[in-house]
């Protein structure tokens, strides 16, 4: 695989060791942490691809630091879980964590995992391995990191509005048409999308805009489409 950046987070210094072994046979680069608070700040030093984290931690539990981390990124997190610890696997699903790996695991089945959402994550193979950012004055768009801040603040975007974002911002100052965005996007014929796609770029000008009324980045092209100003 590409030189990918995996963050191993356990409080157990011989799990993350042994993690780190297979995952560098894979040629994948391995970022340890010991808990949550740890995590947290490797993130801030360092470009992650994935995030390994364990549930049951001190000082910030994985739960916690999964829910800290949704917060401004979409970085792929499989939960580490112990079979006692069902309930944790769940709420860990649902703040957010991509998949999970039950204690004790089969350290192949981890590394399966681990290179599905890799995957995924970088768009079956397009990742090249170069950091891939556009700014449109103070709004950011990194390709790698499948982020977007404005200015320097994280935006939660739905994947769907990641993707409308994404196509606007590395075609900027084109404009499309509604049917084009909505084929591009949903990858379908855009019969009737016209409201589908309006709902999705008011709900983006809420999140990017200071004043969703007057848009500075996301413009609207009367009867033509929409286009994300250079």
């Amino acid at each position: 695989m590409e030189n990918y950046f995996v963050l191993v987070v356990d409080d157990e210094k011989e799990i993350r060791d042994a993690i780190e072994i297979y995952l560098k046979n894979e040629g994948i680069t391995v970022i340890k942490a010991k808990d949550g608070v740890e995590a947290i700040e490797k993130l801030h030093e360092h470009v992650i691809h994935l995030i390994i984290l364990d549930v049951m931690m001190p000082r910030l539990d994985g739960i916690s630091t999964t829910f800290k981390i949704r917060e401004k990124k979409n970085i792929p997190i499989i939960i580490l879980s112990a079979k006692s610890e069902d309930t944790d696997k769940i709420l860990g699903l649902q703040v957010g964590a991509d998949d999970y790996v039950t204690k004790p695991f089969n350290p192949l089945e981890l590394v399966a995992r681990v290179k599905s959402q890799l995957r995924r994550y970088v768009s079956l193979g397009t990742y090249d391995g170069i950091e891939k950012v556009i700014d449109l004055n103070g709004l950011t768009l990194n390709q790698s990191a499948k982020e977007v801040t404005i200015h320097g603040e994280g935006v939660k975007l739905t994947p769907i509005e990641y993707k409308i974002v994404e196509l606007l911002m590395t075609n900027a100052g084109r404009v499309f048409s509604i049917n084009e965005i909505y084929e591009r996007v949903w990858k379908e014929p855009g019969y009737n999308a016209e409201n589908t796609v309006a709902v999705h770029i008011r709900k983006i000008r809420e999140k990017i805009e200071i004043d969703p009324k007057n848009p500075r980045y996301l413009k609207v092209v009367w009867g033509i489409g929409y286009k994300m100003e250079k």
